[in-house]
């Protein structure tokens, strides 16, 4: 590992992931836990066109990640009532549910991993 890397971290994260394979949760990708943190801890309004853009990927790319975290309830849409043409996205309980319990798993993992030395 290069000098860096913090050791600690990186196992803290794994033993957080480790819950979450063990847990009923949705699976989610890279991606979509992006979109979903962005969504949960950035103010809105939040729009396609704005999330492609923060995570510099292509507006089709967070419509398909974001049709699969509609069909697991953790986030839903709205049209835009001020321009019919823009969609937001919105939160859902789902979603708050999920990443407060995921929050949870990692500061379960923090207090199991050893400090570094």
């Amino acid at each position: 590992m290069s000098e860096k890397t913090n050791p600690r971290m990186l196992k803290v994260w794994r033993e957080a992931h480790r819950a979450c394979v063990r847990s009923n949760d949705p699976d989610l990708t890279s991606r979509q836990m992006s979109i979903l943190l962005t969504v949960y801890m950035t103010e809105p309004p939040h729009t396609v066109r704005a999330i492609a853009a923060d995570l510099n990927v292509s507006k089709p790319v967070i419509t398909r990640a974001l049709d699969t975290m509609g069909r697991m309830g953790l986030i839903k849409r709205k049209k835009d009532e001020k321009d019919k043409r823009s969609i937001l996205i919105q939160r859902t309980v789902k979603g708050a549910v999920f990443l407060s319990e995921l929050s949870d798993q990692i500061v379960a993992a923090d207090k199991i991993v050893p400090p570094d030395d």
